[in-house]
């Protein structure tokens, strides 16, 4: 007996030890990864092909740390994609241009992780590439919209002599989901208040299909969208839109060789082909003097180890939800707010660039922030750029700017508001057998109780705040963009427009990128050349151990299953209606596009 208490004993004990060195190991590997993500010592080829492989890279507003939830630790052993801002990126290619150890850039842009607005940025800037004289060569083995429309920008476009590759290069499509059905079986009754006959923020639940209005909106939006697209696709190949078009329409793309004989792509390579041919346009013998520069790699040694300049432009980056709640990810009211008064008081601080990429949110966390811009505007000059979204509250927080430029497939507009009120009454009492039974000090003291139905008087009462909060949103466009009201209200109602469209009706100024728009608030500030300044980004990213705090802090967040299947986005979208304050007031774009 005293053998088996003294083994069972060891066993636990050795149990225990075994978790205590896994958990230190585990902890010596995230505090390695999260030091290694920050080094900036990075040693170049004195000269050689910049390599923009977008395998390898996640493009978003600003550079992130290292992901360390845990679905990126399960994948360890895998090469993680390397985040890079678009802002970065712009300048690293701008440098190159100019640089004489930058023979040319060999671009990869399948799998590019990006949204639309920013490989239209890009796009741009690899453009500006070629006239400093320098070729851009793009490789494909599975085009699709996104990255066809980066690759197409290059000097020659080769591709993968392979068969079997997935080509979707299709056009664009938009997928609308609607819950009326579902949520009917459930017995889950949400109660939408809103103002705006385009508003489809919610109509989701409340409907089976679309309404005619919302069906419009997205089809314009979607053809604005592609003929943006087409267009330039077009243009860089030598074709006609129309070509291009009846091309996709009619499904000629099923080989390698298809793309070849309808001019989309130069030439077909197996990939020894590729490397001779590579090593042809470095002028390199052999493969192994054919020297690679990683993008991520120029970016740290030549864009974000720069020395600043004494005087600087401030690129403030309002990227994500905004909220009221602390999110570092998103834009929180009150970290916004205090960086904005900062700059006001910053006097090495001479224009700033309010740098847009956000669908809105919060209407009171808007507010505030608007109040807090409104007086940096009033010390320093101020301009806005779009990224992929500046629509409901990011057209809120921007639109009383100097100038607005955008992107031409930006999604902006949006000048409506809505609230939403679920009711679980029928699931609690049809599918839980619970019943609630309320005892209240005044007549509607269990308005938000989230188990019955508004009655008509406390639905009058919300809409009466949609409509003042409305008539707000409409008084503010007016101020900022120097409108008649009655012609903002005719171009609002919830209403989502492209950039390009937005231009037509004055909701933005130019059509243009960040660079533009960074370039014109210098020249504001009497700042002419790149040289008399450099830029600001505001707020900064996370740190790797900031991110890795707030991911242990994150450590209940469930994932979402369906992810990767046609119904990716249903619980995002079941959360978003359940969660958040009863009597909250917002002002968002109905949905979240990515173009593949």
């Amino acid at each position: 007996m005293k053998d088996f208490v003294k083994t069972t004993l060891a066993v636990i004990c050795g149990f225990f030890i075994l978790q205590i060195i896994g958990f230190i190991f585990f902890l010596m590997f995230i505090i390695g990864a999260a030091a290694s993500g920050s080094s900036s010592n990075v040693i170049l080829p004195k000269e050689g092909v910049l390599d923009m492989d977008f395998s390898k890279l996640n493009v978003g507003e600003q550079a992130q740390a290292a992901d360390f939830s845990l679905s990126s630790l399960q994948s360890i052993g895998d090469e993680m994609p390397t985040a890079i801002g678009v802002w970065d990126a712009v300048r690293a290619i701008r440098i190159a241009a100019k640089d004489p150890g930058v023979k040319f850039i060999f671009l990869r842009a399948d799998e590019a992780a990006a949204g639309i607005s920013h490989l239209e940025e890009i796009r741009v800037a690899l453009s500006e590439f070629r006239k400093e004289g320098k070729a851009v060569i793009a490789w494909t083995e599975n085009p699709g919209n996104g990255s066809y429309y980066l690759a197409s920008v290059a000097d020659k476009v080769y591709m993968s002599s392979y068969h079997g590759a997935n080509y979707s290069l299709l056009g664009i499509s938009a997928r609308l989901m609607y819950l009326k059905d579902l949520l009917d079986k459930l017995g889950v009754n949400i109660q939408l208040i809103r103002h705006g006959k385009y508003k489809s923020a919610g109509e989701m639940y409340i409907k089976s299909s679309p309404s005619p209005e919302n069906i419009e909106q997205n089809k314009v939006m979607v053809e604005s969208i592609w003929k943006s697209v087409s267009g330039a696709m077009a243009e860089s190949r030598g074709i006609s839109e129309e070509k291009l078009n009846q091309i996709i329409d009619d499904l000629e793309l099923l080989l390698p060789e298809d793309f070849l004989r309808t001019g989309l792509v130069d030439s077909l390579y197996d990939h020894e082909g590729l490397i001779a041919q590579l090593c042809t346009l470095a002028e390199v013998s052999e493969k192994k003097d054919l020297k690679f520069i990683p993008f991520a790699d120029y970016i740290t040694a030549k864009v974000t180890s720069a020395k600043p300049a004494k005087s600087k432009v401030a690129i403030i980056f309002a990227d994500g939800e905004i909220v009221e709640n602390k999110d570092p990810r998103n834009i929180d009211s009150k970290r916004f707010v205090k960086e904005i008064d900062q700059l006001r008081e910053d006097e090495s601080v001479k224009a700033v660039v309010l740098r847009v990429n956000s669908p809105g949110g919060s209407v009171l966390a808007s507010e505030k922030i608007r109040a807090s811009l409104d007086l940096l505007q009033a010390a320093k000059p101020m301009v806005a750029s779009y990224g992929n979204y500046a629509a409901s509250g990011g057209y809120w927080i921007s639109n009383g700017v100097e100038k607005i430029y955008s992107n031409t497939t930006t999604l902006t507009g949006s000048i409506g508001v809505f609230s939403m009120l679920p009711d679980f009454g029928g699931v609690a009492k049809n599918i839980a057998h619970v019943n609630f039974y309320p005892i209240n000090s005044n007549k509607h003291s269990d308005m938000f109780s989230l188990v019955r139905p508004l009655d008509a008087q406390e639905t009058a009462y919300m809409q009466g705040s949609v409509e003042d909060i409305y008539d707000r949103f409409v008084n503010l466009v007016a101020e900022g963009r120097s409108m008649e009201t009655d012609a903002v209200d005719a171009i609002a109602q919830g209403r989502v427009w492209t950039g390009s469209d937005a231009l037509g009706i004055g909701l933005v100024d130019e059509l243009g990128t960040l660079s533009d728009a960074v370039a014109y608030a210098a020249s504001l500030a009497g700042l002419e050349n790149e040289s008399d300044y450099s830029t600001l980004a505001v707020p900064k990213p996370l740190t790797p151990f900031e991110t890795l705090l707030e991911t242990m802090g994150q450590t209940n967040k469930e994932p979402d299953i369906l992810a990767g299947t046609p119904f990716e986005g249903f619980s995002a979208a079941v959360r978003r209606a359940v969660s958040g304050e009863p009597s909250a007031v917002y002002a968002r774009l109905p949905y979240d596009i990515t173009i593949k």
